[in-house]
């Protein structure tokens, strides 16, 4: 019940800091605000789960712990860049030649260039 209501406390926090109110976020969701109310009072835990998914979309948040999806794509990220460095890290001096080499290749071609032109 504790991990509900702390699951709850963030979810009333990325309303807030988003929407000027409870209710103009109950707007936008297109839910009764009494309803988005009681559900925000008894926990996320009772809310249907394509209610908090919306709810998730809406406010750029992962549904599993209610985190930023800012956040997590940084986490994403980093056990990327770890993947890569294992797999780098298990080639031998021609492998790590061709892989950075096939990596200046890519890089030479805007679609996969994180920030094209830049």
């Amino acid at each position: 019940m504790k991990q509900d209501m702390q699951k709850t406390v963030l979810l009333k926090k990325a309303i807030l800091s988003r929407y000027r109110s409870i209710r103009q976020f109950a707007g936008v969701m297109e839910i009764p605000y009494s309803t988005l109310v009681t559900a925000l009072e008894r926990g996320v835990d009772g809310m249907a789960y394509s209610t908090v998914i919306r709810m998730c979309r809406v406010l750029e948040l992962n549904p599993i712990d209610f985190s930023s999806l800012e956040e997590t794509r940084g986490l994403s990220e980093q056990i990327t860049t770890r993947m890569v460095m294992e797999k780098y890290g298990r080639l031998n001096r021609e492998g790590r030649e061709r892989a950075l080499s096939v990596m200046d290749d890519l890089l030479q071609i805007p679609k996969y260039q994180q920030n094209p032109g830049a």
